[in-house]
């Protein structure tokens, strides 16, 4: 009998161990917010890992090669700290960036020439306007630690990519994209879309059709253009 008492406080004890475990683990949980700037995020590095490629391969100014280079290396850095980020919370990642994305490397693609470096830059600079403004959001509107402090570090990166992006496009005469209070780009701010298409704020680098993860523009202000 005082066996039996005895497994049956074991198996309490058990019991009141996994309780706090699978609290804990259901808390750990991200919010739509932190899970979506993951995946965009993630779209985003995906997509600037390739144009720099295309860049490096067929851009005519040098200063675009040398940008390419800079943005792949910077985003597969980003990427790997991301996936690590991701894994622990059970975030599933895309395997491509998305259909607006997909949309501009095809245009890089069958550009050449100045054609090619006045397209790349000026995609690239709206798509670093949009993915400055997300990563503002998940700052300050996620709720998950490790992703808040992930976007807390890509963005010094993503602020650099955006200055060296001002000034080449001062020297070859590409309009920048203009920005309002909330450092959404203006309509006609560009002569080509960003990664996407639209204006609004979106995922870093990513569509611009959809909204920033979290659901629209930040009140931090701008990215410099110095």
């Amino acid at each position: 009998m005082l066996g039996i008492k005895r497994l049956g406080l074991l198996a309490a004890l058990v019991l009141v161990g996994v309780a706090p475990a699978a609290a804990a683990q259901a808390a750990a949980q991200p919010s739509t917010q932190d899970t979506q700037y993951l995946q965009a995020a993630h779209q985003t590095n995906l997509f600037e890992i390739t144009a720099g490629d295309l860049a490096q391969q067929k851009g005519q100014n040098q200063r675009v090669k040398d940008l390419g280079a800079m943005f792949k290396s910077d985003h597969t850095k980003l990427d790997q700290t991301l996936q690590q980020t991701a894994s622990p919370l059970g975030v599933e990642l895309p395997n491509e960036p998305n259909a607006d994305q997909q949309a501009v490397l095809d245009k890089l693609n069958n550009a050449s020439g100045a054609e090619f470096d006045r397209l790349w830059v000026t995609s690239e600079l709206a798509g670093h306007v949009q993915s400055i403004q997300a990563t503002q959001t998940e700052i300050s509107q996620g709720s998950e630690q490790s992703v808040v402090q992930l976007a807390q570090n890509a963005l010094p990166t993503l602020q650099a990519h955006y200055d060296e992006l001002v000034q080449l496009a001062n020297q070859l005469g590409i309009p920048v994209p203009q920005t309002s209070a909330s450092g959404t780009p203006s309509p006609g701010g560009t002569e080509s879309p960003a990664p996407g298409g639209g204006t609004e704020s979106s995922a870093p680098g990513g569509g611009t059709d959809s909204p920033a993860p979290g659901g629209g523009t930040t009140e931090t202000p701008a990215p410099s253009e110095s």
